[in-house]
């Protein structure tokens, strides 16, 4: 987004996007980040919009394209340089599951700020294959309990990008940093290389990708899931 717009653009969302597509049952927008200053480019924010389904996206759609919400589209793309959209939909497994969308806020919450660690990667298998991987390995990996050191993140959400959307076959964890002094050692230490042997999952991984991207993210204090 253009810096100088700053905390109109989070309004927009915050004061017209969320109350707009929560109004009936279709959608409701569930996460309003920002990408923290020093961990990429600058004035990046990350939102996720959940919608009941494929036909409640298509009725919010028109809305942005003809409806009521186009004056706000409007005004809202005169606020950033660009902006990258893309159709999600949950893997079977998703921590998220079946979310009710009557339960989640339309109106501006006071909490916490959360810092969250999405990692996008790109298969050069199956995507099936890819996220069955997360499924089987990198998700009890991350939940083990015998280890001394405290677990680093949860996974909340799993998403895949919709077939025939977005880039090549594409996979993004949502994950929220439980333990802040992990990160700072994860961020601060080289991996070992034990932890790259046969048998890690830093070696076996590269059997399903060796392209991924990490991303730090904030929550507002407002954002409806944080």
């Amino acid at each position: 987004m253009r810096g100088v717009h700053e905390e109109a653009f989070e309004s927009a969302f915050r004061e017209g996007w969320m109350p707009a597509v929560g109004a009936g049952g279709d959608a409701r927008l569930l996460w309003y980040c920002h990408q923290p200053h020093g961990a990429g480019p600058a004035y990046r924010h990350v939102t996720i919009t959940a919608f009941r389904d494929a036909a409640a996206w298509e009725r919010v759609a028109e809305r942005v394209q003809t409806g009521d919400l186009r004056q706000w589209a409007r005004e809202f793309d005169g606020m950033r340089h660009d902006g990258i959209g893309k159709l999600l939909v949950q893997v079977p497994w998703s921590p998220l599951g079946n979310l009710d969308l009557s339960s989640v806020p339309v109106e501006p919450q006071d909490h916490e700020h959360s810092l969250y660690m999405e990692d996008t990667g790109w298969p050069h298998v199956p995507l099936d294959d890819y996220t069955g991987y997360w499924e089987g390995v990198y998700l009890p990996l991350i939940n083990a309990t015998e280890s001394k050191a405290p677990r680093l993140l949860e996974v909340e959400a799993v998403f895949q990008v919709a077939h025939g959307t977005g880039r090549r076959p594409e996979a993004i964890l949502m994950q929220k940093v439980v333990s802040h002094e992990g990160l700072l050692r994860l961020l601060e230490t080289e991996v070992p290389s034990k932890m790259k042997q046969p048998g890690t999952f830093m070696h076996d991984a590269l059997q399903y990708r060796d392209q991924w991207e990490s991303r730090l993210l904030r929550t507002t204090s407002w954002s409806p899931m944080w």
